[in-house]
């Protein structure tokens, strides 16, 4: 079933429909949000996107814009976790470190570490692009910037991807 028909099965007040929607978008929004934020909020800041698309579901006028609409919304939760993170005073770095919940590859921990250095900016566009395979279109309409913005961003997110991961010692 597509996207734009459980939409308008949810405005009807099908609560199957959204517990599908949720179904199929639920790993793409928190793999979404995992790469912006920091892994403690991930899971509360996904919430929160379910939330605010429960409460705004019966106002989306056009069913057919739910991909766009609804990172649109993630964006914005995301935007705001940032804002909140950006505003409490750093805390001093402990010497015990986190425990991953799994280990993972050296390589893909290095090309993690150096997408979560990038500016966040140029962070999302590229998990927008090239991680949830959005269109240029798509990824313009989410960020609220005409599509030669995503373009320059994207390529500016390339090119300083590219530069970490030269300085880590992988050739190009």
């Amino acid at each position: 079933m597509t996207d734009e028909r459980l939409v308008v099965r949810c405005q009807l007040g099908e609560r199957d429909a959204f517990a599908e929607l949720v179904r199929a978008w639920h790993d793409p929004i928190w793999s979404y949000v995992r790469r912006m934020l920091p892994p403690a909020v991930t899971d509360d800041v996904a919430q929160e996107v379910w939330v605010a698309v429960l409460r705004g579901l019966p106002r989306l006028r056009d069913p057919a814009r739910f991909t766009p609409w609804l990172f649109t919304i993630a964006r914005r939760a995301v935007t705001n976790r940032l804002r909140e993170e950006y505003a409490r005073p750093e805390e001093p770095l402990s010497d015990v470190a986190s425990p991953d919940a799994v280990a993972e590859v050296l390589d893909r921990a290095e090309l993690a570490g150096a997408l979560s250095a990038l500016p966040p900016r140029e962070r999302e566009i590229l998990i927008l692009f090239y991680l949830q395979d959005l269109s240029l279109e798509t990824c313009a309409e989410i960020c609220a910037v005409p599509i030669g913005t995503v373009k320059s961003r994207l390529n500016r997110a390339r090119r300083l991807l590219r530069d970490a991961l030269v300085q880590k010692g992988y050739s190009w």
